[in-house]
């Protein structure tokens, strides 16, 4: 079991880890059927890469922060590595990337009177790659 205490978070080239407090890359394929005549149970075989990774940011509108890193990327395609630690990428740090995937939208202001703006976003499908080396 892992204790994640100091991943980096890296967004369009610029590393936003300082304000990141959660992500996930999830790697997925489409399911395609290919059940046939004779068969006692459905079976599928793997499709098209459908990746996925979320971020939680909090949002900050000063330069080179969130949303003027951010702002520039949505509606384009872009890259987001995440790696466990900060250190080189290895078998136990390996670097997953999210090369070409698309930020589709950027909720620019998600307030709460009394508490620190924070903000999730999604970037959608893309070349998934793990960086072992």
């Amino acid at each position: 079991m892992a204790f994640l205490a100091n991943p980096v978070i890296s967004i369009g080239g610029v590393n936003l880890t300082g304000f990141c407090t959660a992500a996930s890359v999830l790697e997925r394929y489409d399911a395609l059927e290919d059940t046939t005549f004779g068969m006692t149970a459905r079976e599928s075989q793997a499709g098209l890469g459908n990746h996925e990774a979320t971020v939680t940011l909090y949002m900050d509108y000063s330069d080179n922060a969130t949303y003027e890193v951010l702002s520039q990327l949505v509606g384009t395609k872009t890259t987001i590595i995440a790696t466990p630690a900060t250190g080189a990428n290895s078998p136990t740090n390996p670097g997953f990337t999210l090369s070409d995937t698309l930020l589709a939208e950027l909720p620019v202001l998600s307030a709460t009177l009394g508490e620190l703006q924070t903000i999730d976003i999604t970037f959608v499908q893309g070349q998934y790659t793990v960086d072992l080396s």
